[in-house]
C-alpha cells in the first residue's frame, strides 16, 4: 500500500479506494483522510536530549551563540542563519507546493489550506491564510441547493461563509508534482475531484521555472437531473503578513486572449517598498463555461456581500474597473468563480490557476538586484502574470504528458514497493520549496565579473550561466545557508540526474569560490577562535544567507571555520567526477580538472604522517558538526580515498600521466593505511582514536564505495574496498544500526556501538539522519543486498510521512522517542541515489566513456 494514514481495512480508506478509482488519482503516491489526526511530535531538542557533558562542554559556544543571536535579531533586526532559540513550530499540515523552480512557492495543504508561502527568496511564512479557499455551488432548477467551502476551519472571520466541510468526505492524494483533493459532497451524489498541477519536468529549463499552478476541477453528477457548478477561488492580497494591511495594495480584473484561448480572473498587485509582486487568480473560458469575479472584498469581515452574490446565481457581479489603493490597517481580497452545467450522471472540467510574478528581488542586503530565470520567457516589468496564467492553463495538458512519461516506468514497475515510489517523488519538494532561487546573470556581465580576480581558468563558465543561470536552495528551511556543500553532497543526485545544468551552473559557483578568496577576519562560535571568512583553494561551506548577499558573500555558517574540515574537498572532486559519468560533458570536467588538482593539494595537508590517508583534526570537522573524530576515520578516510580514485581516473580520461601516477601511489599507501587503521573484522571503526567510541558502528561509514559505485568505479583496477569487507559492514549496519534499532522500524541509527545500544556520545550519533539513510540505502542496493537497502529506507519513509505526520517538511534528524530537528531539509533528495543504483543493476545507467581523441590536458 502507497502511505496512507488509515490503513486500507479501515471504512475511511475502502472509501478513498471507491473515490479515487476511475478519478485519474495516481494509484502511488501519499494519501490522507481530511478527517485524519497524527501521532504528536516533541519540538526540537529540549535540555533532557543533550548529553550533560554535551552542555558543558558547550557552554562557551551558548554564550557566544547568545551574544551573536541578541546583536543579530535584536540590533540588526536580522534573522539568524540557524535559529536556535527561536525553531520553526511543527504543523502536520503540508502537501504539495505550488510552483515551479526557483520562483518561489506556495504550498498547499492536504486540508485544502494555503499554508507555507516563500515569495522572497529564502524567506518563509508560515500563516495559514484563512480566505485563501474553493468554494462549491450547486443549482438545479434555478435553486441554489448547496454552497459551501470545502474547508474544515471554523474562523473567527467570513463567518458569513458556510464553514466546516466534513473532513470524512475528502481524500487528499500526492505525488509530486501533482496532487489529488476528491470531495464527495454529502448527500448531494456530486463528487468533485481538484486535480493541482505545478511545471516540475525533469531536463525542461523553460517551464519548470515557471510561478504557476493549475487546479483541474473534475465534476460528476451522480443525480437524475442537470446540476449547474460553480467553483470560486478567492484569495487575500498579500502572503498574510502584517504586511498585508500596510497600504497602497490593489486589485483589477483581467483578460488574457491568445491563440483563440481566453482567460479571465482578477490580478493583486503588492506593493511593498522591496520585492513587489502580483497575484493572479484565473479560469479558462470555453464553450460551456461562464468566468465571473469580485475585484476586491474585506477579507478579514464577515464576507456576506460575496457569499450572498454567488448564493444568489452561483456567478459574482463582476464589476469593471480597478479597487482603490488599501489603506493603512485595511486588507483586500479578490474572487474568480468558474461556472458550467453538468447533465445528468455526467462529467465536466472546470480549470483555474494562480499565478505570481515576482520578476526582480533583493536578498537581505539589498545590494544587488536579481532578476529570475523565468524573466527570460515572460518579461521582468512585473506585468506577466496575465500571461503567466494563460500559459499555465494552455500549456498544463502537456506538463502532465511530460510527467507522466517520466514517472510512469518507475510507477508501473512492480517489482519496486509503493511506499518507494510516494518517497522518490515527493520528497523532489524540496527543489522548489527549499527556499529556492533560480536567477539570471546579467545581460552586460562578463567573464571577469563572475570569476574574480583567481577565476580566469573556468573557460566555460559565462556560457554555462548565461545558458542556465545560477541556481541555490537552502540547506534547510532552518538552517537558512544556499548551497550547503557537505549536504548538497548527497541532494545533489536529484539534481544531476533530472535537471544536469543545474548541479553543472552550481559546480561552476562553487568552483569559483575555490580559487579566490576572502580575507575579511570573523569569530567562530565554536572555540571563539578568529579566522578568515573564505581561504583559497578551499571549498565554501555554502554560497551564502539569503539575508545577507548570497554568491557575493560566502560561508554563512558561523559555528565552524570550515577551512578545516576534512569532507568539502573530497566532495568537490566526488560531484565533478560524478557529474562528468552521468552526463559525458566533457568540457565540464576540464575546466574542473585544475580545480580539483588545487583542493586535493590543499586536502594533502591533513595527512600528517605521510601514509595515504588523511587524520581527522580531532573536532567535529566535516558534515556531522557535533560529533568529534580523532584520527583516521571510517567517514572521511573513506570519501578521501574515493576522491584519490576519481583523480586517478580523471587525470587518466584527460592524458595526465604524471598527476594519475602520484595519484595512484598515494591510493595503494592510503587503501593499506586505512584497512589497517580501522577494520576490525566486520566493520570499519568510527575512527582510530582507540577511545571509548572509537568502535561505534557508523551508518554512513561506507560513504566513499557509495560514490564509487554511483561511479562504476567498484569493481577491477579501482576498486578501493575490498568487496568483501564493504559487504560485510553493510551487513553489520544492518543488523545492529537498523534492526536493533527501534525494532527495525525507523531507519538506522548514525552511531551504534557493538553491544546493540545507540551510541550517545553526541547529540548527532544517537539521531537518524533521513539522507544519510537514504545514501545508506542506495549502497545497500549497489552492493546486491536490495531487499536490505528497501527495508533501510522504508523505515524512515514510513516514520517520516505516515506516523509523524511530517510531510513535505522531512527533517534531517529524529531520535526514536519522537523528538526532531530541522525540518525541511536538503539531505533527503539523496533518494534519487537509490533510483540510480537501481537503474545501474538493470542496465540502464550511462557506460562510462573517453574524451575525445587527441585531447591533451591543460
Amino acid at each position: 500500500m502507497a502511505a496512507a494514514a488509515e490503513t486500507v481495512e479501515s471504512p475511511l480508506m475502502r472509501r478513498y479506494e471507491g473515490a479515487a478509482q476511475g478519478r485519474g488519482v495516481a494509484a502511488d503516491g501519499w494519501r490522507v483522510c481530511l478527517a485524519h489526526s497524527f501521532e504528536e511530535l516533541r519540538q526540537p531538542y529540549g535540555a533532557g536530549d543533550v548529553p550533560l557533558r554535551d552542555v558543558l562542554r558547550h557552554v562557551g559556544l551558548a554564550l557566544r551563540y547568545f551574544r551573536w543571536w541578541v546583536k543579530k535579531t535584536c540590533i540588526e533586526k536580522k534573522t539568524a542563519f540557524i535559529d536556535l532559540l527561536c525553531a520553526v513550530p511543527l504543523q502536520q499540515i503540508y502537501g504539495c507546493p505550488l510552483g515551479g523552480i526557483g520562483g518561489g512557492t506556495i504550498t498547499r495543504g492536504w486540508r485544502g489550506e494555503f499554508c507555507r508561502w516563500q515569495l522572497n527568496p529564502g524567506l518563509y511564512n508560515y500563516d495559514t491564510v484563512i480566505a485563501n479557499q474553493f468554494t462549491v455551488c450547486l443549482r438545479c432548477k434555478g435553486q441554489t441547493i448547496y454552497q459551501q467551502v470545502l474547508s474544515m476551519e471554523r474562523p473567527s472571520s467570513l463567518q458569513g461563509w458556510n464553514w466546516g466541510y466534513c473532513g470524512h468526505y475528502a481524500f487528499y492524494h500526492a505525488l509530486y508534482p501533482r496532487a489529488w483533493l476528491v470531495y464527495e459532497l454529502p448527500g448531494q451524489q456530486v463528487v468533485l475531484t481538484c486535480r493541482q498541477v505545478s511545471p516540475v519536468i525533469p531536463h525542461d529549463y523553460k517551464d519548470s521555472s515557471l510561478p504557476v499552478a493549475v487546479f483541474i476541477w473534475e465534476v460528476e453528477n451522480g443525480r437524475d437531473e442537470d446540476v449547474e457548478v460553480s467553483i470560486m477561488f478567492s484569495l487575500q492580497n498579500g502572503m498574510g503578513t502584517k504586511e498585508d494591511g500596510s497600504g497602497g495594495h490593489w486589485n483589477e480584473p483581467f483578460t488574457f486572449q491568445k491563440d483563440g484561448e481566453r482567460v479571465a480572473g482578477v490580478l493583486l498587485h503588492h506593493c511593498p517598498a522591496v520585492n513587489p509582486f502580483t497575484l493572479a487568480i484565473s479560469a479558462r473560458e470555453k464553450a460551456g463555461t461562464g468566468v465571473t469575479h469580485v475585484t476586491a472584498f474585506n477579507p478579514t469581515g464577515l464576507g456576506r456581500e460575496v457569499w450572498q452574490d454567488l448564493l444568489q446565481d452561483g456567478r459574482l457581479d463582476s464589476p469593471a474597473g480597478k479597487s482603490r489603493p488599501t489603506e493603512k490597517g485595511e486588507v483586500t481580497a479578490a474572487a474568480v468563480c468558474a461556472s458550467c452545467r453538468v447533465p445528468a450522471h455526467g462529467h465536466k472540467m472546470l480549470e483555474m490557476a494562480l499565478a505570481w510574478d515576482m520578476p526582480c528581488v533583493h536578498f537581505g542586503s539589498k545590494e544587488k538586484l536579481h532578476v529570475r530565470r523565468y524573466t527570460r520567457f515572460f518579461g521582468s516589468k512585473g506585468d506577466a502574470a496575465p500571461a503567466l496564467s494563460h500559459y499555465a492553463l494552455t500549456h498544463y495538458e502537456e506538463w502532465e504528458r511530460k510527467i507522466e512519461a517520466w514517472q510512469n516506468p518507475i510507477l508501473e514497475n512492480s517489482q519496486l514497493p509503493s511506499w518507494y515510489k510516494s518517497a522518490l517523488f515527493n520528497e523532489l519538494y524540496f527543489m522548489t520549496d527549499g527556499g529556492t532561487i533560480w536567477v539570471e546573470v546579467p545581460p552586460d556581465c562578463c567573464a571577469e565579473d563572475l570569476q574574480g580576480p583567481a577565476g580566469a581558468g573556468l573557460s566555460h563558465l559565462l556560457p554555462v550561466l548565461r545558458e542556465y543561470g545560477r541556481f541555490a536552495y537552502l540547506e534547510g528551511q532552518e538552517y537558512r545557508m544556499y548551497n550547503t556543500y557537505d549536504v548538497h553532497f548527497y541532494a545533489s543526485f536529484a539534481l544531476i540526474m533530472l535537471w544536469p545544468k543545474l548541479q553543472i551552473s552550481l559546480q561552476y559557483d562553487i568552483a569559483v569560490t575555490v580559487v579566490n578568496e576572502d580575507v575579511q577576519p570573523r569569530q567562530y562560535l565554536m572555540g571563539g577562535q578568529t579566522a578568515q571568512v573564505k581561504m583559497k583553494n578551499v571549498v565554501p561551506h555554502d554560497i551564502g544567507d539569503p539575508g545577507d548577499e548570497p554568491w557575493q558573500r560566502v560561508n554563512a555558517y558561523l559555528m565552524h571555520d570550515t577551512a578545516d574540515w576534512k569532507d568539502l574537498n573530497l566532495k568537490f572532486v566526488l560531484q565533478v567526477y560524478r557529474d562528468y559519468y552521468l552526463t559525458h560533458d566533457s568540457l565540464y570536467l576540464q575546466d574542473m580538472w585544475p580545480v580539483c588538482q588545487a583542493v586535493m593539494e590543499s586536502e594533502l595537508k591533513f595527512d600528517t604522517d605521510n601514509d595515504g590517508l588523511i587524520e581527522n583534526g580531532g573536532f567535529a570537522d566535516q558534515t556531522y558538526d557535533a560529533w568529534v573524530v580523532h584520527g583516521a576515520s571510517a567517514y572521511c578516510g573513506g570519501l578521501w580515498l574515493a576522491a584519490v580514485c576519481m583523480m586517478c581516473k580523471m587525470a587518466e580520461l584527460l592524458g595526465d600521466t604524471e598527476i594519475r601516477q602520484k595519484y595512484m601511489d598515494i591510493l595503494n599507501k592510503g587503501k593499506e593505511a586505512f584497512e589497517r587503521m580501522l577494520w576490525n573484522g566486520k566493520y570499519y571503526n568510527y575512527d582510530s582514536s582507540g577511545s571509548d567510541t572509537s568502535s561505534s558502528i557508523m551508518s554512513d561509514q561506507c560513504a566513499g564505495q557509495w560514490f564509487l559505485g554511483a561511479c562504476g568505479l567498484d569493481q577491477g583496477e579501482f576498486e578501493v574496498f575490498p568487496k568483501s569487507h564493504i559487504l560485510s559492514a553493510l551487513r553489520t549496519i544492518f543488523e545492529k544500526n537498523v534492526l536493533s534499532f527501534a525494532g527495525g522500524t525507523m531507519g538506522a541509527v548514525n552511531g551504534m556501538r557493538p553491544d546493540g545500544v545507540p551510541d550517545t556520545s553526541s547529540v548527532q550519533s544517537n539521531e537518524v539522519w533521513v539522507g544519510v539513510v537514504y545514501s545508506l540505502a542506495a549502497t545497500m542496493i549497489q552492493e546486491g543486498m536490495v531487499e536490505e537497502g528497501f527495508r533501510t529506507a522504508e523505515g524512515c519513509y514510513r516514520t517520516v510521512w505516515e506516523r509523524l505526520g511530517m510531510a513535505f517538511q522531512t527533517p534531517e534528524a529524529y531520535r526514536e522517542k519522537k523528538v526532531y530537528r530541522s525540518l525541511a531539509y536538503m539531505r533527503p533528495l539523496s533518494i534519487w541515489s537509490m533510483q540510480l543504483a537501481l537503474e545501474r543493476r538493470a542496465g540502464q545507467a550511462p557506460a562510462p566513456t573517453q574524451l575525445p581523441q587527441g585531447y591533451t590536458h591543460p
